[in-house]
């Protein structure tokens, strides 16, 4: 064997080894559930407050209720990798924070009654959009997937990356559950600072120890007790 016929084979043997994110097959998540929300009335998919609270909370309030803190999909695949593709709202950044907990996704997965950590999906640095593959090799058998969405910024747009040959859908378990939500309401310990990845904010912590939804209504610097925030986690929605 020569020299050309060596590179040749190396170079065939890394192409299949290591799949790239090229090769992935993304889909936009908007047909996986959402938990995490108090009301599905918002403007887009992905924010905490409903729509008709833009006129009637206070500027600061409303802003923040753009952040995703607490909101997560899940998904069933058997895909060996996952790639991510998303949108920010607002491209936030902070000195006391990190980039990840910001901004950033955290990957979860479901096995013997317990949720792991995978991976977590890191922001480009001052960019509005983003891509990363955040894991792969994996062994191509079926997971329940659980996606944590950023702390202290907000999603316009979210796709997902599968394996060509791979499949992706709602999950097939019924965890966390969904009957009896619990409601969390503070500043900005509770929306997720200064956690250094999403599942670390301790609604999410709470939420995967005891396999339950928790809504996160943490509103940094602003947890002022306002009238509209009561009546919407006392009725779940609101009509003015």
């Amino acid at each position: 064997m020569n020299i050309r016929q060596f590179v040749f084979l190396v170079a065939v043997w890394l192409l299949w080894a290591s799949p790239a994110s090229g090769q992935l097959k993304y889909q936009s998540a908007d047909a996986l559930p959402l938990y995490g929300k108090i009301s599905e009335q918002t403007e887009t998919r992905y924010e905490r407050l409903p729509a008709a609270l833009r006129t009637v909370s206070r500027p600061p309030l409303w802003a923040l209720g753009k952040n995703t803190a607490g909101l997560f999909l899940r998904f069933r695949t058997n895909s060996t990798t996952i790639g991510l593709k998303w949108t920010l709202y607002a491209n936030c950044v902070m000195t006391h924070m990190t980039p990840t907990g910001i901004k950033g996704f955290d990957l979860y997965y479901f096995e013997n009654g317990a949720w792991h950590f995978v991976n977590s999906a890191r922001p480009a640095a001052n960019a509005m959009d983003n891509a990363t593959t955040v894991v792969s090799n994996m062994d191509g058998s079926e997971k329940e997937m659980m996606l944590y969405f950023p702390l202290y910024d907000g999603v316009t747009a979210l796709q997902i990356g599968i394996d060509s040959a791979a499949f992706i859908v709602p999950p097939a378990l019924p965890v966390p559950t969904r009957e009896k939500p619990v409601i969390c309401y503070g500043t900005s310990i509770l929306q997720g600072g200064c956690a250094s990845r999403p599942g670390m904010a301790h609604t999410n912590i709470l939420s995967r120890r005891f396999n339950c939804e928790f809504i996160n209504l943490g509103f940094s610097g602003n947890g002022q007790l306002d009238y509209e925030i009561a009546e919407l986690i006392l009725y779940g929605n609101i009509k003015y």
